[in-house]
């Protein structure tokens, strides 16, 4: 095999098959397939970026609104009608349609964002003070909500927390005379107290006796329902004075939140402590220590406990934060929204509709921030839907639980929309073969 070099042979017709080198200092022999190179860089960023829950979230609202037009327009007596006599002039019923999703959907932005047929603009700009107002108490207990979440432990008992926490507040803005920058305070202070001791509680027996947390919640609801129900219907307590009627009196103009502006501007300073508590909640979760050691317990409690984490007190602590956050929300009812006067449904579904808002923030603070903006928007809007275009507000509870949905079920997105799979959908042999091959490369 004369003029060939012994450190270098090749082998294959073309130059198809791998080329084996030898270098003199005798290295070992290094595989190098030809034609086969790594993807670009930007394509592998772009890959990420579509696996991503940021695109996987749009992506889950947006069907969820698609199918919510379906839904508005098939109950449209117009669609109905047009359907009749669809194969004689179906661009009747295309058109219908159109009018149907189009309307319901410019309703819903004119009740939440801007009122575009306003003849003012401080009455143009109001629906995004009401979808403020409405996504405050939101905020809040879905921050407690998620910040368990966090923990490892399914908070279903915000309602609760929130009924216990407007009841301590109730009693002392009610019973307690002082000034708006003594009085406010203490109020939501005690609001804070109520909901941490009711959720606290929580913690507490989970972490001695390991009983459940979701069957404490659930029944520790029906506990604070019926309590703060016993409060309104005894004279003395919460009931107003003078009346038999279960419902309190109006709540002090001094332990109210301020409005950041004038009427009929409906926002008030109970968003901008919610913008104060998602601050709190991502600082204590993403940088403290104790935030570390509660992610810590969150992700695998075993390893955590080894690592010498004391996990019963971090289950405590979690609970007791959550508990605080929904009590913050009932503040913002009784003080921000509802001033005249409660009765026994103050907590308006809020507690239950916080873990909707959990779930789609991702349990992470500012994610639950803009979820509660999200579902303020759909509540504020939802009424001038019913108004002007006679659409049942039932329909934006359909889209709020196809949300909610869609966001549980991840692959099921990214099939619909043609997406990259996620490394836990793919198989371990194709996993295999894309390691072999980067290796390779």
């Amino acid at each position: 095999m004369s003029g060939q070099s012994p450190e270098s042979t090749s082998l294959g017709p073309g130059g198809s098959d791998p080329v084996l080198t030898r270098s003199a200092a005798g290295e070992a022999p290094s595989q190098t397939p030809v034609g086969d190179t790594p993807p670009p860089r930007q394509n592998q960023v772009i890959r990420e970026i579509l696996r991503g829950n940021i695109v996987t979230t749009l992506l889950a609202v947006v069907l969820a609104m698609l199918i919510g037009g379906v839904l508005v327009a098939l109950t449209d007596p117009d669609v109905q009608a047009a359907a009749g006599y669809f194969f004689a002039r179906p661009q009747d019923m295309i058109i219908a349609v159109w009018q149907s999703f189009a309307g319901a959907y410019s309703a819903l932005f004119r009740g939440a964002i801007w009122n575009y047929e306003a003849d003012t603009f401080v009455r143009a700009i109001k629906p995004i003070t009401d979808t403020l107002n409405f996504a405050t108490p939101l905020i809040a207990a879905g921050l407690g909500v998620g910040l368990a979440f966090r923990v490892g432990l399914f908070n279903i008992g915000a309602r609760g927390q929130m009924l216990m926490g407007i009841a301590a507040a109730a009693t002392v803005a009610t019973t307690v005379q002082a000034p708006l920058l003594i009085h406010l305070p203490l109020t939501i202070a005690a609001g804070l107290v109520g909901g941490a001791l009711w959720g606290g509680l929580v913690g507490f027996l989970k972490a001695r006796t390991g009983a459940h947390e979701v069957i404490l919640t659930i029944m520790l609801n029906f506990v604070a329902f019926y309590f703060v129900a016993w409060l309104l219907a005894t004279p003395g307590l919460l009931q107003r004075p003078g009346g038999t009627q279960p419902i309190s009196s109006p709540t002090p103009e001094t332990a109210q939140f301020p409005s950041l502006f004038p009427a009929p501007l409906t926002v008030n300073w109970g968003f901008i402590v919610a913008i104060g508590a998602t601050v709190f909640v991502w600082w204590l979760v993403e940088r403290s220590s104790l935030g570390f050691r509660m992610r810590a317990v969150g992700e695998n409690p075993f390893a955590a406990r080894a690592a010498g984490v004391n996990v019963e007190r971090i289950i405590f602590y979690a609970m007791a934060f959550a508990g605080a956050l929904a009590g913050l929300a009932g503040v913002n009812q009784i003080s921000g929204t509802i001033t005249s006067g409660f009765g026994s449904g103050i907590d308006a579904g809020i507690g239950f509709d916080a873990i909707t808002v959990a779930l789609l923030g991702r349990s992470k603070a500012w994610g639950v921030f803009a979820a509660g903006i999200l579902f303020g928007a759909l509540k504020a809007g939802s009424f001038t839907m019913q108004v002007s275009e006679d659409i049942p507000v039932d329909i934006v509870v359909v889209v709020q639980a196809l949300i909610v949905l869609f966001i549980a079920a991840p692959p099921l997105i990214r099939t619909i929309f043609f997406l990259p799979k996620d490394d836990s959908e793919v198989s371990p042999k194709r996993r295999a073969r894309r390691a072999a091959k980067a290796g390779a490369a």
